[in-house]
């Protein structure tokens, strides 16, 4: 991965909240270990990402939204693959920072995916099926 490496990010509807998604989306949870999982965008694209996702994986998501490398980089947070799940999977490490400052990069990150906007998005029908 370089620093321009798009890291593909999977956005559950709990995390969308009057049409805008909520830090949540780049905070890991205590099941995460303080390692957000994401997709490796030098090996898989966004729609393809959530693909795998929600079809191969089986859980839900809304859409896909990215941060770089670089970004992740700018706030002390390294990224390395991991492989082990699946070939296209990737972590965002927030080991050893504590919570409040892993909320305020969460919230950096997520500015930053806001501004790039959603990079794929799951058809309104997908979700009327369920």
């Amino acid at each position: 991965m370089i620093e321009g490496t798009f890291l593909f990010r999977q956005v559950n509807p709990s995390w969308v909240q009057d049409g805008h998604i909520t830090s949540q989306v780049f905070k890991p949870t205590a099941k995460d270990n303080k390692r957000l999982s994401v997709y490796d965008g030098d090996r898989i694209n966004a729609e393809n990402s959530w693909k795998h996702y929600t079809k191969s994986l089986g859980y839900e998501s809304v859409g896909v939204l990215a941060v770089t490398v670089a970004e992740c980089e700018r706030e002390d947070l390294s990224v390395e693959s991991d492989p082990t799940p699946f070939p296209e999977h990737a972590v965002i490490d927030f080991t050893g920072i504590a919570e409040s400052e892993m909320k305020r990069k969460a919230k950096r990150l997520k500015a930053a995916a806001e501004s790039r906007g959603w990079l794929y998005q799951a058809a309104a029908s997908y979700y009327s099926k369920q």
